[in-house]
């Protein structure tokens, strides 16, 4: 049903490049792929991930079967107000953005009701992705299982109550980036260590996906879980990064809660 269907996106940015480059590896097909993306550099991104992908206005984007709403909170709703009238009555939208509510977007988009919230997660792109989603009451059941269908080869799509997408931005949207500094870093010193990339990756990449199951599977306890290593380099800086989760991530949650 889907390789029938075109799809169109407002907005080109990183958001754009996760999805289209996780449905290419994941080998979705659409009958065509409409972007709007005003930036030459993110064109040129989304590009290398999606070369079958033509350049349009927001219009053109939105008037495709499927529609994605691509844009941070504070363009949202200007895009979706330029999206209004190229919005088809038989279209299906989805907003990636956090704190437009469903509510509101039913306001911009003139009663529109064909539409969901979803949390995209940067690891969809080789289909490793946790993308929280929460329909619109009124969403077809036939185009929620499509929909489903599709983002299956992105990874996880757990259906949530719409009140807890900005938790999961705060936890799964930006996850990633809480990590990756670190990653980086121990790279770079399994080098100096003695470790070339090509080994030192594949170490690296087990331990941090063991380390995580094991903390969240093994049924222990924190304490436990910690313990199981007798020696700790980072000890000493662990309250100062602590602090700086708790001081910095419950600040940017209170400005991408709905008002």
């Amino acid at each position: 049903m889907n390789a029938k269907r075109t799809v169109g996106f407002i907005g080109g940015g990183r958001a754009a490049r996760i999805l289209l480059g996780g449905f290419r590896n994941a080998g979705a097909e659409f009958a065509g792929v409409v972007v709007s993306e005003p930036e030459t550099a993110a064109r040129e991104k989304l590009r290398a991930v999606c070369p079958e992908a033509s350049f349009g206005g927001i219009e053109e984007a939105a008037s495709q079967d499927l529609v994605f709403l691509a844009v941070h909170p504070p363009v949202a709703a200007e895009a979706a107000g330029a999206a209004r009238a190229a919005l088809r009555s038989e279209a299906f939208l989805v907003s990636l953005a956090p704190k437009i509510t469903l509510a509101r977007l039913g306001e911009l988009l003139g009663g529109f009701e064909r539409m969901a919230r979803m949390i995209p997660n940067a690891p969809s792109l080789i289909g490793e992705g946790w993308n929280p989603i929460a329909f619109h009451p009124a969403a077809p059941e036939r185009e929620k299982a499509s929909l489903r269908e599709l983002l299956a080869g992105l990874g996880e799509c757990p259906e949530t109550e719409e009140g807890r997408l900005e938790a999961y931005a705060m936890l799964t949207g930006m996850g990633p980036t809480y990590f990756w500094f670190q990653f980086r870093v121990l790279a770079e010193l399994a080098e100096k260590f003695g470790l070339d990339p090509e080994k030192a990756a594949p170490a690296l990449e087990r331990t941090a996906c063991g380390a995580a199951k094991l903390f969240f599977s093994a049924g222990l306890s924190p304490e436990e879980v910690a313990d199981l290593v007798p020696v700790k380099p980072l000890a000493p800086d662990e309250p100062a990064i602590a602090e700086a989760y708790r001081k910095r991530l419950p600040a940017l949650f209170e400005k991408i809660r709905p008002a």
